[in-house]
């Protein structure tokens, strides 16, 4: 049970093999026997999950039942549910239960699938290993000294523990992408306003993107057609005809041009990974792919481009949590000026008080010219990059991470080094492309790799075809570290 696809899931549950109640019970258990050890989920609510689950058995036994209903999910604790505590990974929201469903919850519920838990993450989606939580960090299922990725280690880690079949997670700059390539599952960030942000905790307005995780690309798709639809209470939500992403899952890959960006297989990128890589690339080959060389000249940017413009959207969209109207307030204050500046100094943690000021700082007279504007003069150069590339390719592939998942505590008192994880993922945030991460192997101490996907813009169907090929011939999806 705990390792069949959504697909398997969906059809015991049609043929009547087994009752949604029955599922949600056993995942329940397995969250409780097991969540100490990896710390993927925030909050449970056993009650919750088992009424809905009594709600999708009545709607299979009336035969409105579609691909996911009585199937649990978890939710990334970025997207608010009604009734449900929703933290964001903060101090700042520890007592917040959220009066109202976010788009993508709405959606899921609407087609009967049961809420199992709220994910572990990095305080407000901050962080690339998931240790800046202030509910504790998560460990990779893989290896406990290991980092699971972030900020959607708590998703990334519950799917490879098999403590859910499939995770929400969102993606600013890779944090759907690279807690997947570190927790050797699959993960896709589709193209920017696909998937509604009404309701998501907001990071950085013009990167946050909601996505699925789960452990194959068939998977993903079926998580896709719940998730992506227009949303009018969202003003970057996109209106587009309704799409199925398993439409193209067996299509043949013959005559498939594959662009590898000679940046992303440059130095930087450990030998393992490299390794891994090209093994996967071999398989494509096999299938009728063809490689070519591409140059994307301005990657470099990417990193200093993103650190410019997500602190500076985080520190508008973090004004709110001000301990006035909800989420916490210091015991203690003279005025409300006191208050204001004691609230956050409580409620935010370091990572989250870092990126604040420096998005202040870059936003300040004297200095938005030299590096806000700067950075959005380059994030349209880094797109043109893109735009030129997809005139030689269809699709693009290169590693997620320039290494495997590191140690716990390996880079946390060096920013720097944390923020280079997201080396070869923040692009495809900065121009709104679709890109996705596949488990492709092992590298040193026998954790995963992921291989990186990025289609040009509502190409989803095609890289979920592109990845599923992959997955038919190969069985790193199958992998399990439980």
């Amino acid at each position: 049970m705990f390792n069949a696809s959504l697909k398997q899931l969906s059809d015991q549950l049609t043929e009547k093999k087994i009752s949604s109640t029955e599922l949600t019970t056993e995942f329940l258990k397995r969250i409780k026997q097991l969540n100490s050890e990896y710390n993927a989920f925030i909050t449970v609510n056993e009650e919750m999950s088992l009424d809905q689950a009594r709600s999708a058995d009545q709607m299979i036994a009336a035969g409105q039942a579609s691909a996911l209903t009585g199937i649990p999910i978890a939710q990334k604790d970025i997207f608010c549910a009604k009734g449900w505590l929703t933290t964001c990974g903060s101090k700042m929201l520890s007592n917040f239960v959220s009066p109202y469903d976010a788009g993508v919850i709405e959606r899921f519920n609407q087609v009967g699938a049961i809420n199992i838990g709220k994910t572990n993450m990095d305080e407000f989606a901050m962080g690339s290993s998931n240790e800046t939580s202030y509910y504790g960090l998560v460990k990779n299922p893989w290896d406990l000294s290991a980092v699971p990725g972030g900020s959607s280690g708590g998703a990334a880690s519950a799917v490879a523990a098999r403590l859910a079949p499939g995770a929400t997670g969102t993606d600013t700059g890779g944090s759907i992408r690279q807690p997947a390539a570190l927790c050797g599952i699959s993960g896709i960030k589709p193209t920017y306003g696909l998937v509604s942000r009404y309701g998501m905790i907001a990071f950085a307005s013009s990167l946050d993107q909601g996505g699925p995780m789960a452990r194959s690309a068939e998977d993903l798709a079926l998580m896709l057609n719940v998730m992506v639809g227009f949303d009018p209470r969202d003003s970057t939500s996109l209106q587009r005809k309704v799409e199925d992403y398993a439409r193209d899952l067996q299509k043949p890959l013959s005559g498939l041009r594959i662009g590898l960006p000679k940046e992303y297989f440059a130095e930087g990128m450990s030998k393992d990974v490299g390794c891994a890589i090209e093994k996967a690339l071999d398989e494509y080959r096999k299938l009728g792919a063809e490689t070519i060389e591409i140059s994307l000249p301005n990657a470099s940017l990417s990193i200093p481009v993103y650190y410019v413009l997500a602190p500076a959207e985080a520190s508008s969209n973090l004004s709110r949590f001000d301990g006035v109207r909800y989420g916490h307030r210091a015991k203690s204050y003279s005025d409300l000026s006191d208050m204001y500046r004691k609230s956050r100094a409580e409620g935010f943690g370091a990572e989250v008080k870092r990126r604040i000021l420096i998005g202040t700082y870059v936003l300040s007279h004297g200095y938005y010219d030299a590096y806000y504007i700067k950075a959005q003069k380059l994030r349209r150069l880094i797109a043109q990059d893109f735009t030129q590339a997809y005139q030689q390719c269809d699709i693009i592939m290169g590693p997620t991470t320039p290494t495997v998942a590191f140690n716990l505590g390996e880079k946390s008192g060096d920013p720097i080094q944390m923020y280079l994880s997201d080396i070869y993922t923040s692009a495809a945030n900065l121009t709104g492309l679709p890109a996705m991460s596949i488990p492709v192997g092992f590298g040193n101490k026998n954790r995963p790799v992921g291989l990186q996907i990025i289609g040009n813009y509502f190409m989803e169907a095609q890289m979920l075809n592109v990845a599923h090929q992959y997955q038919q011939v190969t069985d790193w999806h199958l992998k399990s570290p439980v």
